[in-house]
């Protein structure tokens, strides 16, 4: 008698000793640590690339527009303009790090309140109705922080950048 995951098979010894472990699916060969760390870090460095590129071609259309502007009271709203394009890069991208950052913190978190639930004696119904409301609690509080952060980034590089392409 062998135990194989939830099923007790009866074998004898020779052909349990013989038989190979279950395959793995591919969507859980897909999703392991490793590959998902790889993936998130190749998603960032892509992310990055991409503003990287977004971030350029605003300093070069504010240079164009500066270029071709001779009046000095046409001169500032280039610099506006700009300004606020470089916040919302810089803010969108402090968004995605902060939360990729608390991802795996709030995770933790989320499964421990749960198995606690689970182990005080709760009934199972009543651990999925709690678990929903947890995650909707979580997931409201995580995005309000996260914009809160990033809106504060955004307005920072937004004064900076001003400040920088205005003198």
């Amino acid at each position: 008698m062998a135990y194989n995951g939830n099923v007790l098979s009866y074998r004898s010894p020779s052909s349990a000793a013989a038989a190979s472990p279950p395959e793995r699916s591919i969507l859980l060969r897909f999703i392991s640590r490793r590959r998902t760390c790889i993936l998130l870090i190749l998603l960032l460095c892509a992310i990055l690339l991409s503003s990287w590129n977004l971030l350029n071609s605003v300093l070069s259309w504010y240079a164009s527009a500066v270029a071709t502007s001779s009046s000095s009271s046409s001169f500032w709203w280039p610099s506006i303009y700009a300004s606020v394009a470089v916040g919302v890069i810089f803010g969108v991208l402090s968004m995605a790090a902060a939360l990729a950052m608390a991802m795996p913190a709030i995770m933790v978190i989320w499964i421990s309140v749960l198995v606690l639930l689970s182990f005080a004696g709760k009934p199972r119904e009543s651990v999925v109705v709690e678990g929903k409301k947890l995650t909707v609690e979580m997931s409201r509080t995580v995005g309000m922080v996260v914009i809160k952060e990033g809106n504060l980034v955004a307005a920072v590089c937004a004064i900076l950048g001003y400040f920088l392409l205005f003198r």
